[in-house]
């Protein structure tokens, strides 16, 4: 890890692919399962400012510390027999009791990653340690801001980070998903106004990935919430309320990118 380069010399600037974002949104929509999809969306609607943030990070005390302590974060978050070890009452307890519930796993995110890599080869750099960080610790901002893993759940993951990474992707998805969930779910459930408070509490929180995550899951997790600025939401319990009320409509099986 600390022989790696900052930034590998075949590392391009990001592109911006509409008609291949549109591509594999309408591949996703197909199958919502098909968790790779969303990277392909990625990549064609990205953070442009990704390689600078990384490279910026990696340059202050506080950046080389974290290259050198957390190398790979799936292996510290799969390792559920040692985060257990932590006291009783700390995030990292929630972390695993969220993550065996409901059957996910880092390294499964990971897997998903590989599948929309492909045959690309990996460029082995600083860069994508800061990269590997965004995607790995995903779960952990479901967990931090209440929001779940059903449609609108994701949306508001994604209008969450915006501010943190401004990627078109995680915009693009947060609001256009929104919206398509609105359409197919009638109601006077406010879903775009969820979407909206979600990037709102977003607005000024810290990057989780430049936060040591060894020291987060040793934390009460409303520890956690307090260092990173992330508060309560409402309206996302508001819709489900609400769905709850006008007759238990199935929302978690309508299509919704994001």
């Amino acid at each position: 890890m600390t022989e790696l380069p900052l930034i590998h010399p075949d590392r391009r600037a990001a592109r911006l692919d509409l008609p291949k974002a549109w591509h594999y949104l309408q591949r996703l929509k197909r199958n919502k399962e098909k968790t790779s999809e969303i990277f392909h969306v990625f990549e064609a609607l990205p953070w442009f400012g990704c390689t600078k943030a990384a490279c910026a990070f990696l340059q202050t005390p506080r950046g080389r510390q974290l290259y050198a302590q957390e190398p790979y974060l799936p292996d510290i978050l799969d390792d559920h027999a040692a985060l257990r070890r932590y006291p009783p009452g700390t995030f990292a307890h929630d972390y695993c009791d969220y993550m065996e519930s409901e059957g996910l796993s880092a390294a499964g995110l990971v897997a998903e990653y590989e599948d929309w890599r492909g045959g690309r080869p990996r460029l082995d750099d600083q860069v994508e340690w800061y990269v590997d960080r965004l995607r790995d610790t995903h779960d952990l901002l479901h967990i931090l801001t209440g929001f779940g893993r059903d449609a609108l759940g994701e949306e508001c993951v994604a209008g969450f980070v915006y501010h943190q990474r401004r990627s078109i992707g995680h915009i693009f998805l947060a609001y256009v998903g929104g919206m398509v969930l609105k359409r197919h779910v009638k109601g006077r459930a406010p879903v775009m106004r969820a979407v909206y408070e979600a990037r709102q509490i977003g607005k000024h929180c810290s990057r989780i990935c430049e936060e040591s995550i060894l020291e987060l899951l040793a934390m009460p997790i409303e520890a956690v919430r307090a260092r990173l600025g992330i508060r309560p939401a409402y309206y996302y319990h508001e819709v489900h309320r609400v769905w709850r009320e006008e007759e238990g409509l199935q929302h978690n099986e309508v299509f919704a990118v994001g």
